[in-house]
């Protein structure tokens, strides 16, 4: 059961979590590992709602959790701690909530935001003699956390099991009905959620922003990636297609290049555009539509979103051991004296800390880990996984479009 605390009835030593950005597979995994695992050494268990919006408030809702409560909400998707994207500023911090419950570690779970500004508590904390520890877990299903190479974030391999389950079927409707359909796929800054769903399914054409180390990310290159994708399958006598291109584009490109576009972004309290208020997926068909009917090519596009619809699902199994190891990790870290850190797990199930002050900017920011392209994964699939016009067909896709050259994969990315 849980119940909510309106007053402290003790001082016994505390720990608080709390649950920042968006939802992820695996938080209530995380949730529930780290309490029963400080339950069973006596420490109390609270569960801050509405994250760092509550935190310095005089009376934030809460949760104290017991083992029953935790063991209940283990195997569930979603959060059982409400979660917020709200950002504090520096003159709202306080050290009231810590003193008052006897607070001895916070335990933050979230992606680069959170992180951040937990960096920037602890900082805080120290420089007014409070002493609490602050261990991060890394959470977002974009995988851009700058962990260890090969170690994902929790919720990755979850969310793109269930979007890949979204795109095999998105794959064999075009099949089915002959048309096109253009995916965009969740990934603020990376293309990581992207390009595991489209090599899972063999799309023939990925784009992320990655790909344009060589040159600016624009409309125009982005269409003419995914026209390049269309002929070539033309002259392989495939009439068909799905291209998937990650929402991380727009985080690339000019805010010139997006006001061209036609589309009026609002923008959230971190400076992110708010795509979550648009379809990128309608964005990019309908300038599609208007370049295919400029070329004259009879091809039918139709345009999917896979995103808020594979946050939430249950964890897979992955991401049950995977999130409980990152919950026994929080303890152990805590009880070697570590704080600042986001909580690591290699595949040999070894704990290990990454220093925030490591991995942030100048700013305070932390960095985004990007799709590596010189690694091996990304050579393999953008060689032979794509389908896409090279010189060798020039000759066969003139057929289709006056001059070839302008949709040469490798010309327009400069590669």
């Amino acid at each position: 059961m849980s119940i909510i605390l309106n007053e402290i009835f003790d001082m016994n030593p505390s720990i608080v979590i709390l649950a920042g950005g968006g939802p992820a597979p695996g938080i209530n995994t995380v949730i529930s590992t780290v309490a029963k695992t400080f339950l069973k050494d006596n420490y109390r268990v609270i569960g801050l709602h509405e994250g760092y919006k509550n935190l310095f408030k005089a009376n934030p809702k809460l949760v104290e959790m017991d083992f029953a409560y935790a063991d209940q909400i283990q195997r569930m998707g979603g959060s059982a701690l409400q979660m917020s994207r709200y950002k504090p500023k520096d003159e709202e911090f306080n050290t009231d909530f810590f003193v008052k419950n006897n607070v001895k570690l916070l335990v933050t779970i979230g992606g680069d935001d959170t992180a951040s500004t937990a960096n920037r508590i602890s900082k805080y904390l120290a420089a007014n003699n409070v002493k609490i520890q602050n261990i991060h877990v890394p959470k977002t299903i974009d995988n851009d956390l700058p962990l260890p190479e090969g170690v994902p974030t929790f919720g990755y391999y979850s969310a793109k099991e269930a979007g890949v389950r979204i795109s095999q079927t998105v794959y064999e409707d075009a099949r089915t009905s002959g048309n096109w359909f253009l995916v965009s796929a969740m990934g603020r800054e990376a293309g990581h959620l992207a390009f595991g769903m489209g090599a899972a399914c063999h799309y023939p054409m990925i784009i992320i922003p990655e790909m344009f180390y060589n040159t600016e990310v624009t409309f125009d290159r982005i269409l003419n990636l995914v026209i390049s994708a269309m002929i070539k399958r033309k002259i392989l006598g495939i009439n068909y297609g799905v291209a998937i291109i990650s929402e991380g584009v727009f985080h690339f490109m000019t805010d010139e290049e997006i006001n061209n576009s036609g589309v009026n972004f609002s923008y959230d309290d971190h400076g992110h555009p708010e795509l979550g208020n648009v379809s990128k997926a309608h964005i990019f068909n309908t300038l599609l539509q208007k370049r295919i009917s400029e070329l004259g090519l009879s091809i039918k596009s139709r345009p999917v979103e896979i995103g808020y619809e594979v946050r939430c699902v249950d964890p897979g199994a992955f991401d049950l051991f995977y999130c409980s190891i990152l919950g026994y990790g929080v303890k152990q870290l805590f009880d070697e004296g570590v704080s600042g850190a986001m909580v690591t797990a290699d595949n040999k199930g070894e704990v290990k800390p990454l220093y925030l002050k490591d991995v942030e900017d100048e700013n305070g920011k932390v960095k985004p880990r990007l799709v590596n392209m010189n690694g091996e994964k990304a050579k393999l699939v953008f060689r032979d996984c794509l389908q896409y016009l090279t010189p060798a067909d020039y000759e066969a896709a003139k057929q289709y479009v006056a001059n070839p050259e302008d949709y040469d994969f490798k010309k327009i990315l400069n590669w």
